[in-house]
């Protein structure tokens, strides 16, 4: 139920999160980000953003129930971003530690979790899907 801080080392293409088998879209540019916020607004779908890193053990525990929670809510829209590949933007997210997920409706921060919990995870997104 924790979270990674601090500076991890740099990963290596093989120690990449695994999200097979879900809908979670992997951002690895400010641009991909710009584009999928607007994509979200313009279909009405609020955004679950994880603020992960392929070294942090927590993630990788979570990345599966997340990968998972992206097909079961479709009507959400699921990114994922390696802190470690877009240092500057996670930092304009203020990330002190991952995972941590932002919920985001109409470019609107509307709520946050910070940590691998998964009842809180899944709290969190199955009352934004019934409420999207």
């Amino acid at each position: 139920m924790g979270g990674c801080v601090g500076k991890g080392r740099r990963h290596i293409e093989e120690d990449k999160l695994d999200f097979k088998g879900g809908n979670v879209h992997v951002i690895t540019s400010k641009e991909d980000w710009d584009r999928k916020i607007e994509e979200a607004n313009k279909d009405g779908k609020i955004v679950v953003a994880n603020f992960s890193a392929s070294w942090c053990g927590p993630c990788r525990v979570i990345a599966p129930i997340y990968a998972e929670m992206s097909k079961t809510y479709p009507q959400l829209m699921f990114l994922t971003i390696d802190v470690d590949d877009l240092m500057d933007f996670s930092s304009s997210w203020d990330i002190r530690a991952t995972p941590t997920f932002f919920f985001i409706k109409n470019e609107k921060q509307v709520d946050k979790l910070v940590g691998a919990n998964k009842p809180e995870l899944e709290k969190k997104v199955q009352a934004l899907a019934d409420g999207s």
